[in-house]
């Protein structure tokens, strides 16, 4: 019995010792991320903690948190263990933010302005339900099966919308969501950052080719990384993105108060244009460049939405703060999958939106033509297929892509604007190649 209570006792103290090494150090992500993302789906989607627990953090490790939310209060915490709380809280029209306990949550914040889109279009150049229109060259059954295909139980689909040469022609939602429902872009809020700069490049207010305007590299060799070198996130700063474990990204997400200073604060390790490398830090940064911009956050807060989100009647958008104010630009776009969709349509439209010139041609031309180093599979903020990586669909496809499957692809040569939603961990749990194929097939030119 004593040899047997003795193995016990080592055991546990192995198993402690694994927990203090190995679990111990992310529980503070593991906390934050948990609550971060009960506080938005809930107050945002209006989505119950059950659900989000069982689809949007149904992750390895995340899952250990327990959560809890406060309507009254409007926030959320979350904890691993008893260990480690975090704290999110929800401010209407600005979303959630994950807060640390230095947190004033009695300060007085701003909101964006917002215009609400008002005229009698149908959707998508309005918000008025689509009208109904057959094209004699979409197999309707054809296509009606790519998309249920897509919503396999394994697959985790949330939303399923196509456009073709405007018009709605497929669109589909899992049980629990609908065309009203909000959903995280998570990355794709990266292309909404990059529209954002594509519209003060067309008003003549900024110069992407000359070095960015940060004051903290004048005296070293970062002076030298222009803003279209960190559109390109080809500016050759360190940093390190792997969402599986504790890294520059993770940290910058879930700790940080000013989320671009993190990228900011970075070293020169290669000259720009010659290393390319794909960072969250890097868009942050650039958010941070474009509230400099401006004069005062109200005009910082206000550019955001009239430039662009509600310019194209993406209304129900909501792009997140950091604790400093700064948009999080690299992550936390909130929008219905028709509006996301919207924002697809301006680029197939070449930054035409209903007759109205939002961005320049030369803008979108400059987003889909292939980043130096990046061996055809990025532009500006925005994803290629130029470089194959979908062998069966055309490479002048260019898209928008998030964490856990999100997608907006934009086909030029098909007129055809394709978005995908869902919660999948991996790229063999969702078949891009096998989707997009499935719908393009249904469409003879």
């Amino acid at each position: 019995m004593k040899k047997f209570l003795k193995l016990l006792a080592l055991l546990l103290i192995v198993a402690f010792l694994y927990f203090g090494f190995t679990t111990y150090p992310k529980l503070d992500l593991i906390s934050g991320f948990s609550a971060k993302s009960i506080a938005s789906g809930h107050f945002i989607d209006h989505r119950s903690k059950e659900l989000i627990e069982k689809t949007d953090n149904d992750i390895k490790m995340i899952d250990l948190a327990s959560n809890k939310i406060d309507d009254a209060g409007k926030f959320a915490t979350s904890a691993v263990y008893g260990l480690k709380e975090r704290k999110a809280i929800y401010r209407e029209g600005l979303g959630a933010v994950l807060i640390n306990d230095d947190f004033d949550v009695s300060k007085p914040y701003l909101l964006p302005k917002r215009t609400k889109t008002v005229n009698n279009l149908p959707f998508p150049y309005g918000n008025n339900e689509p009208k109904d229109t057959l094209f004699a060259n979409v197999d309707y059954t054809k296509l009606k099966k790519a998309v249920e295909n897509a919503f396999d139980k394994t697959k985790r689909t949330r939303a399923v919308v196509v456009l073709y040469k405007d018009k709605l022609i497929a669109e589909k939602y899992d049980t629990g969501f609908n065309k009203d429902s909000k959903i995280l872009g998570w990355s794709m809020t990266k292309s909404i950052t990059s529209s954002a700069f594509g519209v003060l490049a067309k008003q003549g207010k900024i110069d992407i080719y000359k070095p960015a305007p940060i004051k903290e590299w004048q005296n070293d060799d970062r002076k030298i990384i222009t803003i279209n070198d960190l559109l390109h996130m080809n500016s050759g700063l360190e940093w390190e993105e792997n969402y599986s474990t504790i890294c520059d990204a993770t940290k910058m997400l879930f700790q940080a108060e000013d989320m671009g200073k993190v990228q900011m604060d970075k070293s020169a390790q290669f000259k720009p244009n010659t290393h390319w490398y794909y960072s969250s830090g890097t868009t942050n940064l650039l958010s941070r460049i474009l509230r400099n911009q401006f004069k005062t956050q109200q005009e910082y807060l206000d550019f955001w939405y009239s430039a662009v989100i509600d310019k194209i009647g993406m209304n129900s958008m909501i792009v997140e703060q950091d604790m400093s104010g700064t948009f999080v630009g690299s992550s936390y776009g909130w929008a219905t999958p028709r509006d996301w969709s919207k924002f697809g349509l301006l680029y197939l439209r070449k930054g035409n939106w209903n007759g109205e010139q939002i961005l320049d041609e030369s803008w979108v031309k400059y987003t889909a033509t292939p980043t130096n180093t990046s061996e055809g599979k990025y532009g500006a903020q925005f994803w290629l297929n130029a470089g194959g990586k979908f062998p069966d669909v055309p490479r002048d496809m260019f898209y928008c892509s998030g964490y856990q499957g999100q997608m907006v692809a934009i086909i030029p040569s098909l007129d055809m604007v394709i978005v995908r939603m869902g919660v999948r961990e991996g790229d063999k749990s969702f078949d891009f190649n096998g989707f997009l194929k499935g719908i393009i097939s249904s469409v003879k030119k």
